[in-house]
C-alpha cells in the first residue's frame, strides 16, 4: 500500500523524490519521509499526514546538492500514523536507513531477538526490525547483509536501502510487493512502487519480480536473483503514458477527470480487438486456442472490491454467450476455501494494479491446482500478469483517485471482448452476432461522452435533497444488480455515507424494514427483460414512504409517477446497461462527496493498491 520512491544520478536528489511521492500519494498517505547523503551523513526529514507537511519541514532543504536519497508515503499497517512511525527507519547507529512496502509478519519475534542483542527501537512499525536486522549482519558488505536480512523475514516487502558505507548505491529487494526500476543514460536509476512515480524522468522501466534484487548507482542497474546471486538479464519495457496524463487537466478531482476519461478508456480497450467487417474478436495475448476453450468446463472469476463487480457483471455475460458455468469469489475468500479445480477450469483474475495481495494469492494456488490462468489488467509487467498464462491489457491509462472508476469501465469492456471471443471459439455465436454485439461495445463510448455533461449537470441539481443523508440503498435486478453494488460502494468509499447495495428482489426479504421517509433508495429500472419487475419492487419502496432516485430509460413516462428523482439515459442493448448505468452512480457519489467536503481522491483508511493481505 505504501508508496516508495529512490534516486541516484546528476539532478538534485530532493526534488526527484518528492515529485515522485506526489505521484504515488494515492497509495498511502498517513505520514511520508525523505533521507539522503550530505557531507557522508545522512539526512532525514520525516512528517505525519500528507506530504504537503513533509515539504513544508523540509522546505530550504530542497535545494540541497545531493543526488542519492529514498522516499516513502505511508498507509499505516503496524503502528499508528505518526512521526515516528513515518519511514525511513534507521538502525542504531543512523548510518543505515530502509523503506518498505508489505508487512513482515515475523516481526514480533524478530524484533524480541534484536532487542535482546541490545537494539535499540524507536517506532511501533514492522519495518524498523530490517533496518536493525540488515546492521545486525552488517560488517563491509551490505548486499550480503540484506540477503541474510530478508531470509530470516516471512511476508510481504519491497523494500530500499541506503547505507553511509556505499553513499553513492541504493540497493532493493522485491518480494510479494510492486517494485520498478526507471532507468536513464542521461538522468540516472529510480526505484518506485508504481510507474506513475517515474513518468517525469524516464518512460524506460525494469519490473522487478519476486526474490529479486537490484543494485542501483548514477552509472547503471543490476538484478540479481536473491537465491542464486546470478546477475538477471532484465527486459527493459517502455512506457506509453506521459506525465501529463497523471495531472488533473483543469478537473477539481482526479476522479472526475477519470470519470471523464471513460469513453476513451472504452475505446482503447476495444480499439483493435474486433474487427468490424468479420465480427472478429483477436484476443492473441489470452493465450487460448479453440482446442483448449472446448475442453473449459467451468470458469472461475476472482478480484476484490471494484473488480470483483466488474466480475459479477461478467458472469451474466459469460453464461449467456458461452454456456460454460461461471463462478464469481471474493479472492480473499477463494484462497482460504476448498478449491475443487483442475485443468479443465479457466481462473480469470481481475485487477487495476495487478499487485492485489488476495487475488496473487488465489490465482497461484489455482494454478498449482492445474488451472489456465488468464489475468484482466491496467498495468503493463506487473506480478500478476507476469504469473498468468495469459492477459487482457485495458489500456485505461494511470489511475490515480483511489476510488476505481475508469479501470472498472475498462474492466467491463475487457470482459465482454473476452466473452465475445470464447464464445467465437466455442462456436456459440456466429460472427455477425458478434459484430453487432462489437459495435454496441464501441458505441456506448460515444453515448457516454456526449452524455457525461448533462448527467452531472443534473446530478448536481439532484444531490442537494440528499448529500447529508446517514445511510443510502442503491437497488438493480439482473445485469445491473452488481451495478448497484458498485454504486454503493463508491458513496461510501468517499463520501463516507453507510451505502448499501440490494438486488431489488431481495428487499421484502428484509432491507424493507429500513424504508422510512429517510431513507433513501436509487434504483436502477432500464426498460430490459426484468423493468416490471423493478417497478414493483420500486412501488414497494414508494409505498413506505422511501425517499426514491431512479435511473431509467429515456422516454419512459412512468417513472416520473413515481418520483421528480429521475435521470433518463438512452436506450441501449441490455447488455450494455452495466457500462452506461455506471455513470451516473460515480457522478452521484462524486458529486456528495464533493458537496460534504470529502477528500475525494484520496478517502480515509483507505489506499489504491491493496498490496498486503
Amino acid at each position: 500500500m505504501c508508496g516508495i520512491v529512490g534516486y541516484c544520478g546528476p539532478k538534485r536528489v530532493v526534488p526527484v523524490v518528492l515529485e515522485g511521492l506526489r505521484r504515488l500519494e494515492y497509495r498511502g498517505y498517513d505520514s511520508a519521509g525523505i533521507v539522503y547523503v550530505k557531507d557522508g551523513k545522512l539526512v532525514k526529514h520525516r512528517s505525519e499526514g500528507k506530504l504537503a507537511r513533509l515539504e513544508a519541514i523540509i522546505g530550504d532543504a530542497i535545494i540541497e546538492p545531493s543526488h542519492t536519497g529514498l522516499g516513502h508515503t505511508r498507509w499505516a499497517t503496524h503502528g499508528a500514523p505518526t512521526t515516528e512511525n513515518a519511514h525511513p527507519h534507521s538502525d542504531c547507529t543512523g548510518n543505515l536507513v530502509v523503506i518498505h512496502n508489505g508487512i513482515i509478519e515475523n516481526y514480533h519475534s524478530l524484533r524480541e531477538e534484536l532487542k535482546a542483542k541490545g537494539h535499540v527501537f524507536s517506532s511501533e512499525t514492522d519495518t524498523e526490525v530490517l533496518a536493525h536486522l540488515i546492521e545486525d549482519y552488517l560488517e563491509d558488505d551490505l548486499v550480503s547483509a540484506i540477503k541474510n536480512a530478508v531470509s530470516r523475514i516471512e511476508g510481504s516487502y519491497a523494500i530500499g536501502v541506503l547505507w553511509t558505507g556505499m553513499p553513492d548505491t541504493l540497493v532493493a529487494v522485491r518480494n510479494q510487493s510492486p517494485l520498478v526500476l526507471g532507468v536513464s543514460e542521461e538522468d540516472g536509476n529510480f526505484l518506485a512502487s508504481d510507474i506513475p512515480a517515474l513518468l517525469p524522468f524516464t518512460k524506460e522501466v525494469i519490473f522487478l519480480d519476486d526474490m529479486e534484487l537490484a543494485i542501483l548507482t548514477a552509472e547503471e542497474a543490476k538484478v540479481f536473483s536473491l537465491s542464486t546471486g546470478e546477475e538477471l538479464k532484465k527486459t527493459v519495457t517502455t512506457i506509453d503514458w506521459n506525465a501529463a496524463m497523471a495531472e488533473k487537466a483543469g478537473f477539481k478531482h482526479f476522479m472526475l477527470k477519470e470519470i471523464f476519461e471513460q469513453p476513451q478508456a472504452i475505446t482503447n480497450t476495444v480499439s483493435g480487438r474486433i474487427n468490424l467487417e468479420t465480427g472478429e474478436v483477436s484476443l492473441p495475448e489470452v493465450g487460448l486456442d479453440e482446442e483448449e476453450v472446448q475442453k473449459i468446463d467451468r470458469i472461475f472469476l476472482v478480484a476484490c472490491g471494484t473488480s470483483w463487480h466488474a466480475a459479477l457483471v461478467a458472469k451474466y455475460w459469460i453464461e449467456k454467450f458461452t454456456g460454460i458455468p461461471v463462478d464469481v469469489d471474493i479472492a480473499s475468500e477463494f484462497r482460504y476455501r476448498h478449491l475443487i479445480i483442475n485443468e479443465r477450469v479457466l481462473t480469470i483474475s481481475i485487477s487495476q494494479s495487478g499487485e492485489t495481495a488476495d487475488t496473487l494469492a488465489g490465482i497461484r494456488i489455482a494454478k498449482k491446482l492445474g488451472s489456465k490462468i488468464i489475468t484482466i489488467c491496467n498495468v503493463v509487467g506487473s506480478t500478476m500478469t507476469r504469473e498468468a498464462h495469459g492477459t487482457v491489457y485495458t489500456h485505461a491509462g494511470p489511475e490515480i483517485g483511489v476510488a476505481s472508476t475508469k479501470a472498472f469501465i475498462s474492466q467491463l469492456s475487457a470482459l465482454f471482448l473476452l466473452t465475445l471471443f470464447i464464445a467465437q471459439q466455442k462456436k456459440m455465436i456466429s460472427l455477425a452476432e458478434s459484430n453487432e454485439r462489437g459495435k454496441e461495445l464501441i458505441d456506448i463510448a460515444g453515448i457516454i461522452e456526449r452524455e457525461l455533461p448533462r448527467i452531472q449537470k443534473e446530478v448536481q441539481s439532484l444531490i442537494e435533497g440528499f448529500y447529508d443523508c446517514r445511510d443510502f440503498l442503491f437497488v438493480g435486478r439482473g445485469v445491473n444488480f452488481p451495478i448497484a453494488l458498485e454504486g454503493a460502494l463508491k458513496l461510501k468509499e468517499i463520501s463516507y455515507i453507510h451505502a448499501e447495495g440490494y438486488a431489488s428482489g431481495e428487499l421484502k426479504h428484509g432491507p424493507i424494514a429500513l424504508i422510512d421517509k429517510d431513507m433513501p433508495v436509487l434504483a436502477l429500472v432500464p426498460q430490459d427483460h426484468v423493468y416490471q419487475k423493478s417497478i414493483s419492487n420500486v412501488e414497494e419502496i414508494k409505498a413506505r414512504l422511501g425517499r426514491i432516485i431512479l435511473i431509467g430509460t429515456e422516454g419512459d413516462e412512468h417513472l416520473k409517477n413515481i418520483t421528480d428523482d429521475v435521470i433518463y439515459l438512452p436506450k441501449v442493448s441490455e447488455m450494455m446497461n452495466p457500462i452506461l448505468y455506471t455513470i451516473p452512480a460515480q457522478i452521484l457519489a462524486y458529486e456528495i462527496a464533493n458537496r460534504r467536503g470529502c477528500d475525494v481522491d484520496q478517502p480515509r483508511n483507505l489506499a489504491k493498491s491493496v498490496t498486503v493481505e
